[in-house]
């Protein structure tokens, strides 16, 4: 894999974690959704002019893009498990701007990933 094509998958990947951290980010302005036949419209309309919940649904839709791009270039054997580095760039976004907790077992867990994300991009 070469540094462009790296570049497009990583991108892609990232932009799907910054996704998940303003999704939640959203979410958690609008609280705990319930939904029931009489409130799907008013929580739809309260959750679509979250401006976190905006922006998480505009990175999904270009890291789509990018990920496609890089996807054309490299065999999905490889690209698919680095998805992987996106729950690390969630967890530590999610500790960092939502105030989540990170454990010594999610560290832990976190190292186990990235050792194994170093070593399907080292094959």
């Amino acid at each position: 894999m070469n540094l462009t094509t790296f570049g497009f998958i990583l991108t892609g990947i990232l932009l799907n974690a910054v996704a998940q951290v303003l999704l939640k980010a959203g979410t958690k302005a609008v609280g705990a959704i319930h939904l029931n036949a009489e409130n799907w419209f008013s929580i739809g309309l309260q959750l679509a002019t979250q401006l976190p919940i905006i922006g998480g649904l505009s990175c999904y839709v270009i890291s789509v893009v990018v990920w496609i791009i890089g996807l054309s270039r490299v065999d999905v054997s490889i690209a698919y498990p680095m998805l992987s580095i996106g729950y690390i760039v969630a967890a530590l976004g999610a500790w960092y701007f939502l105030g989540e907790a990170l454990s010594m077992q999610r560290i832990l867990a976190i190292c186990v990933i990235i050792s194994g994300v170093v070593l399907l991009v080292r094959s």
